[in-house]
């Protein structure tokens, strides 16, 4: 019995402290208000820190709705006692709730005063508030705080992030915490070893948030000391006054450090010699012996033993003080094991991200060469087999954009009008195709001049039909949801889907098109008439009638290129402007009349032009100079291009 009775005691007096806390934790709210009403009406960001730091860790259950309802003007001031109560407009005035949580009755507008904090003062409520956030029931409010903490991280939200930890039920946001605890940890943690193993958990990683983390550790300032004593702190580099650091600079810190006196400029020194002219003589040195540089150091000096001028150093003397100190760059971070363990990931994040940044611009470069295909293809099916320089071929490609847009006019469902557009773009321009070869280009065959010419001012009207019938204005080309977003592998790679689905165009087209050269009769016919039309001709082939439909074909896979270069760009008249010359780049560097020269000329153009950009991204103007003069030189080495045609043809 004795036993029982001392365990019940015994749990009594632990009780006993709990209770007490609990009273005054419900009172510290109301009291910490008190205690602070003059910053409270009048609250500033520079000031009011402590007073909701007390608030937050107060403990008591009303200091999270407190807190809420004073950043959102739901906090307010009775006149006539100064009393504190959480307000809420009613049609009397304002319903008023004590800070314990219970009714306060009502009161006019004219008797509460409404607490209206500024963005800086509700910036550090909102800060505050996320300890309660954290394990707030609702996900969507820790998702919140979890973005308030990365947005602005602070050591004291440390602590409630781990203790919420545990108790954290969704899979996702376990993830963030535990990430944005090792981000914190690595930056704010008391214990080195802590926070040296929470950097090495990111080795590998390449995210924004963690390099904005490790950055700050390995930041710099730059310091000096004499020769004989050390540089204080935890030193990342030695520097060499003249190579590493300019003199001059170097001379400033020693000023800044109160090592040195100021620099004597060339005026000051010529104004403190001449009012220190004393019967022709400064500080016993006649004036007319003061032509030398030298010598006029040398007065100065002796004035300011003298105490006549104030301390500055001349030229010899600033030389002399750099040489006798030492400098270096010290981390801002104390502990050297976290500077080591950052500067070691960091480096090797920098490794990667070089990788990244490579694989990243490769797949640029493969998606502007699938564009550059598909908008040459057609090209090199008119230029290879018919030798016609068609200048009317962007048009095509604007052409083909615009069906498109015309027929989502009519059908809202992207998916289905996308559908829709790609045959009835073929439809539209190989019938444009078909009766502009019939009208014009049939009667200009092999007088190239000329049929540059009539196309040049076929594109000219086509374009301002497009402008009379379209506008100026830009037109919008919607890709369907599924193309909405990009694929990506991290913060570095990303392609949209978009790129994607052309590139995979581009290989369709690749592989129909081999089919048709290859594998048919019209392929047949093609190819026969490409190697020697008279030839052709005498076994019974039409060449004429192969031209225009080698021309509709041509031109109707410009209008499905268009389509595919609407979905990312704006489609308006100069649409096709825009890719013409890469199209006849491409065709030309390639090797004319072959469609694997087409495919490893938009390759060569596609990572040229994207390399180029890399190294000059701030002029893309340039970039393409570069790349025309390139060419303009590769072509001078292999006129015929990368694969040239052999035979009968490459004569031609």
């Amino acid at each position: 019995m004795r036993a029982l009775v001392a365990a019940l005691v015994a749990a009594f007096l632990m009780l006993v402290p709990a209770m007490l806390a609990a009273q005054t934790a419900a009172r510290s709210v109301a009291e910490i208000l008190v205690e602070n009403r003059a910053l409270v009406e009048k609250p500033s960001r520079q000031s009011i820190g402590p007073v909701i730091a007390a608030l937050a860790g107060s403990g008591d259950p009303q200091a999270a709705t407190i807190l809420a309802a004073w950043a959102d003007r739901g906090l307010g001031q009775r006149k006539s006692d100064g009393g504190f109560f959480l307000i809420a407009p009613n049609a009397d005035g304002y319903a008023l709730t004590a800070l314990d949580g219970s009714d306060a009755g009502t009161a006019t507008k004219s008797e509460i005063t409404e607490l209206r904090p500024n963005s800086g003062v509700r910036g550090l409520i909102s800060v505050a508030l996320v300890q309660f956030r954290l394990t707030d029931p609702d996900p969507a409010r820790r998702a919140e705080a979890l973005a308030t903490i990365a947005r602005d991280p602070a050591p004291e939200l440390l602590a409630p992030l781990r203790a919420s930890l545990d108790g954290e039920a969704d899979p996702a946001l376990a993830a963030q915490k535990d990430r944005l605890n090792r981000l914190l940890t690595l930056r704010f943690d008391p214990d080195s070893a802590a926070r040296v193993a929470a950097i090495d958990s990111f080795s590998g990683d390449l995210g924004l948030d963690l390099r904005a983390a490790l950055n700050p550790l390995l930041a710099t300032v730059r310091k000096t000391a004499p020769l004989a004593a050390q540089i204080d702190g935890n030193i990342a580099r030695d520097l060499t006054p003249g190579d590493d650091l300019p003199q001059g600079e170097a001379y400033d810190l020693l000023v800044a450090a109160n090592l040195a006196p100021a620099r004597l400029s060339p005026a000051d020194l010529k104004a403190a010699l001449v009012a220190n002219i004393v019967n022709g003589q400064v500080a016993g040195t006649p004036v007319a012996v003061l032509n030398t540089q030298v010598a006029r150091n040398a007065a100065y000096t002796a004035l300011e033993a003298a105490g006549s001028v104030p301390l500055a150093a001349t030229d010899e003397e600033v030389t002399q003080a750099v040489a006798a100190h030492r400098f270096a760059e010290v981390y801002s971070e104390p502990d050297p094991a976290v500077t080591t363990a950052a500067t070691r990931v960091l480096k090797a994040i920098e490794t990667k991200l070089a990788l990244m940044q490579a694989a990243d611009l490769g797949l640029d470069a493969l998606s502007l060469a699938s564009i550059y295909f598909l908008a040459a293809i057609g090209l090199a099916i008119t230029f290879g087999v018919m030798r016609v320089i068609n200048m009317a071929h962007g048009e095509f490609i604007m052409l083909g954009a615009y069906t498109g847009y015309v027929v989502q006019l009519f059908i809202p469902n992207y998916t289905l009008s996308l559908i829709v557009a790609l045959p009835l773009a073929f439809a539209v321009t190989f019938a444009a195709g078909v009766a502009m070869e019939r009208l014009v280009i049939r009667h200009l065959y092999k007088r190239p001049l000329e049929t540059l010419l009539a196309t040049f001012g076929i594109s000219i009207a086509l374009q301002q039909l497009a402008k009379t019938v379209f506008g100026t204005q830009a037109r919008p080309l919607t890709s369907p949801a599924w193309l909405d977003g990009a694929l990506s592998f991290n913060d570095v790679v990303q392609v949209s889907y978009i790129r994607i689905a052309i590139f995979v165009l581009a290989l369709v087209f690749l592989v129909v098109f081999l089919f048709i050269m290859q594998r048919t009769r019209l392929g047949l016919e093609v190819r026969a008439v490409q190697q020697n039309p008279s030839m052709a001709a005498s076994m019974g082939i039409n060449p004429d009638r192969i031209n225009m439909l080698t021309f509709g074909l041509g031109s109707g896979i410009a209008g499905i290129a268009g389509i595919a270069i609407g979905l990312f760009a704006k489609v308006t008249s100069e649409l096709g402007s825009d890719y013409i010359v890469q199209s006849f780049m491409t065709v030309v560097v390639g090797g004319v009349g072959n469609i694997w020269g087409t495919l490893a000329g938009a390759a060569m153009i596609g990572g040229l032009q994207k390399g180029i950009e890399f190294l000059n991204p701030s002029n893309t103007l340039a970039a393409q100079t570069y790349m025309i003069l390139f060419i303009i030189l590769f072509i001078q080495f292999r006129p015929r291009g990368i694969i040239a045609l052999k035979g009968r043809a490459a004569g031609d």
